[in-house]
């Protein structure tokens, strides 16, 4: 009965979704275009926080680099846009290998600093080559062709790549989903919990982190590919370690222990934005006070807290 429940919500919401262009103004197509795209970020730093216990504060350079490689292939090559988030996922993967094999071998505090370093040098090399990457300005001016596979698309509307977003992230959504509910996922808990027991159980504990760390840079620099063709820009500032710190907001706002947390926290953060932008030049003071409240009377996170208190009015 409890499933039959979570799969009527899910499918619901999912409707919802799917019925957004139709009900509602392009402004809203535009903001909820966001919320997809920041919570794929969102969920996929949570494979490694949430599930792995690693704090990264360098998640940014992934979903950075991952929008300079959209950028370049579509102004240089013309790619469908298919192709180029390919490319994106595969850029961002080995720059999470190298990444990674340096800073998983620390723990805590060290890791943390580390994927900063790591983030920070990325933003400088995106910053001063202007060349390649435009400098401050970013890359500007590409337009978006085909889909690909033959689909013919017009990615120009705001509708139809809206719900291309929400096709690609719902994949990508799927498969994130798969792996944290494997056994791959499992040991990943475990090594959250007392990574020495792992160690002890025979499993290299170091070989998890690298290929979770490897798998949230891949999805990171998925939703880096997303977000270049819908902002028309790619620019250091996605980079930057005050974008690595949005998805660690989103994920603990949401509830880290809970799959879908990080997209509950996606929404309220970008919708909150939103709002709180429209009537006060000083909204970081705004934003910054109501996350820190919901921070402090909501422990498990948005999510975590309704189940809670919906398993007590159950009971």
């Amino acid at each position: 009965m409890k499933a039959k429940v979570v799969l009527a919500c899910l499918l619901l919401v999912i409707a919802a979704l799917v019925a957004v262009p139709w009900i509602a103004s392009y402004f809203y197509v535009f903001i909820f275009t966001e919320i997809l795209i920041m919570g794929l970020f969102a969920v996929s730093f949570n494979l490694i926080f949430g599930y792995t216990g690693m704090l990264s504060f360098g998640h940014a350079a992934f979903f950075g680099v991952g929008s300079y490689a959209t950028a370049l292939v579509l102004i240089h090559l013309q790619w469908p846009f298919l192709a180029c988030l390919l490319v994106s996922m595969g850029v961002s993967a080995v720059l999470a290998l190298v990444i990674g094999y340096l800073s998983v071998r620390l723990n805590e505090v060290y890791f943390a600093m580390l994927t900063l370093a790591f983030g920070m040098m990325i933003f400088a090399i995106a910053y001063q080559w202007r060349s390649i990457t435009g400098g401050s300005d970013g890359l500007a001016g590409f337009t978006l062709g085909s889909f690909g596979l033959g689909i013919d698309l017009t990615l120009s509307n705001p509708a139809v790549y809206y719900h291309v977003v929400l096709a690609i992230v719902g994949i990508a959504s799927l498969v994130l989903y798969v792996i944290c509910r494997s056994s791959f996922g499992l040991v990943l808990k475990a090594i959250r919990q007392n990574p020495e027991r792992v160690a002890f159980a025979g499993l290299n504990v170091r070989t998890y982190r690298l290929v979770a760390f490897i798998i949230a840079g891949t999805f990171a620099g998925l939703a880096g590919g997303l977000i270049a063709p819908f902002l028309r820009v790619a620019s250091p500032e996605l980079i930057h370690w005050s974008t690595s710190a949005e998805p660690v907001l989103m994920s603990i706002l949401g509830g880290t222990g809970y799959f879908l947390g990080p997209f509950i926290g996606s929404a309220v953060f970008v919708l909150l934005e939103t709002w709180i932008t429209s009537f006060t030049g000083s909204w970081m003071l705004v934003l910054g006070i109501i996350l820190a409240l919901m921070v402090v009377f909501f422990r498990k996170g948005l999510l975590g807290t309704f189940l809670d208190w919906w398993m007590e009015v159950k009971k």
